[in-house]
This record gives C-alpha cells, structure tokens and sequence, in this order.
C-alpha cells in the first residue's frame, strides 16, 4: 500500500530561500511533470546521495514538494500550487510586468502591415 505525506505550505520567504539554490532548482526541473524516486533524481547530480536527500529536504520542508511512499521507495514530485504565494509577491512589485514589457516590445519593434 502507498503512503503519501502532503507537505504544508509554508512563507514564501522559505519558498524563495529554497529556489536560491542551484541544485533545488533543477530538482524541481526533474520532477515538475513526473514523480521520481530520490536515487534517480541524484543520478543527474555530481553530488553523494546524502547531498541531494539534504536538497530535498529543503525542498520539502519549503512545501514545494511532496512525498508518497511506494514500499521501500520514496517518490518525489513539484506542488505546482506552492509557487503561487512567490508569484503573487512578485507581482505586488511588478503588477502590470508582462503587459508593459509586450507594450515596449510592440513599440520598439512594430510589425510590419500585412499585405
């Protein structure tokens, strides 16, 4: 029977400081459409085993990923939803980003009328 821990979301503060890190952030590259088991995610590393579990820890315990136990396997995959509070701080910043950067670009670049 397969368990499953469902990590709690937690500050985006600690969701930004687990993003800081290189090696997270490619962790979550490997998982983000498929749940792996912690061997084969370090086998994409020139890390020991025991780094990458320290990585994921973190990863975790930030609330980005969660964990589901399949007999003596541990499966990993990305908790899309904790990058929402980041992305909802970022955009107190730079609310209307995306649509001024496509309104620069459209400016510097117009396209040429259709014929």
């Amino acid at each position: 029977m397969a368990e499953s821990k469902q990590a709690t979301p937690v500050a985006p503060d600690a969701v930004l400081r687990a993003l800081a890190d290189p090696h997270r952030r490619q962790i979550l590259r490997l998982v983000r459409h498929t749940e792996l088991p912690a061997g084969q995610i370090a086998a994409n590393f020139a890390l020991t085993q025991q780094a990458v579990s320290r990585h994921i820890g973190v990863l975790k315990q930030a609330g980005l990923l969660t964990e589901r136990r399949e007999g003596t396997r541990h499966l990993y995959a990305l908790r899309h939803e904790a990058l929402e509070p980041v992305r909802a701080l970022l955009s107190e910043f730079w609310p209307d980003a995306l649509s001024r950067l496509k309104k620069a670009v459209e400016t510097a670049h117009p396209r040429p009328p259709k014929i």
